[in-house]
């Protein structure tokens, strides 16, 4: 299914004049396009090779992959980096994962262009960003306070007006913006959060890296039926930074 035609025409729209016409600086990272670099083709030979080709066919994540800028949501200096086959470093010990895994764990909560999704672990945005093309409404939560708050001014400098950003411990969940529709964790935890397990709405999904951070981890799905019971299904091996709060 894809996202509602009018919004993603008129974000795609905003996002491919926004990387040629924001010289400035957002968040605390400068962003004017480095000369002689095609964003445009790097980020559909992305697409092609490093996501289709692999096995993503949800039409409305490859449209969004294709639409958003990733250079914009790294560090100035690795902007050249930005659409290749690896996670980059953002600060604080963070990264921007890899865009095969950021287009796989869209996918399989397959989003319908309705509903809302909790993101538990913003970083620098991008993933926030690609959600907000498939949902109504995107609600993200990050732990290290510099990095929720540039991630804010990002996204909304880039106009992305459905995303609400919020500093905490992404372990509990955002209880007074639940229950979600789809949640999606971005760093990995030793266990599925039984806080995050109960904002679950009835039919609803999550998709969660789980394992231990020196181990190899594994993707997981969550979903909940219309009677509340609880299946899990393993997919993946990944490795993902440690999900960070006090119960972790």
């Amino acid at each position: 299914m894809k996202p509602r035609g009018t919004f993603f025409a008129a974000a795609a729209a905003l996002l491919l004049a926004a990387a040629v016409l924001l010289p400035g600086a957002v968040g605390g990272w400068f962003f004017r396009q480095p000369s002689g670099k095609d964003f445009d083709g790097l980020r559909e030979a992305m697409v092609n090779d490093q996501i289709a080709a692999r096995g993503v066919r949800h039409e409305g994540v490859l449209q969004a992959m294709r639409s958003i800028p990733r250079h914009l949501f790294v560090p100035g200096n690795l902007m050249p980096s930005a659409y290749e086959d690896r996670p980059l470093p953002i600060g604080r010990g963070q990264t921007i994962s890899q865009p095969y895994i950021v287009a796989y764990m869209t996918e399989i909560l397959q989003p319908d262009g309705e509903g809302t999704v909790l993101e538990v672990g913003t970083g620098s945005g991008y993933q926030a960003a690609v959600l907000s093309l498939l949902y109504r409404k995107v609600y993200t939560v990050e732990i290290i306070p510099e990095l929720a708050e540039s991630a804010k001014s990002r996204l909304r400098d880039l106009g992305f007006g459905n995303v609400e950003v919020r500093t905490g411990d992404g372990y509990a969940g955002w209880p007074d913006r639940a229950p979600f529709d789809a949640i999606m964790v971005t760093a990995a935890a030793g266990h599925i959060p039984p806080p995050l397990v109960s904002q679950l709405k009835a039919k609803g999904r999550m998709v969660i890296p789980v394992g231990s951070p020196s181990m190899v981890q594994h993707i997981i799905l969550v979903e909940k039926d219309q009677q509340g019971a609880i299946t899990t299904k393993s997919l993946l091996p990944v490795r993902f930074v440690p999900l960070t709060g006090e119960r972790q």
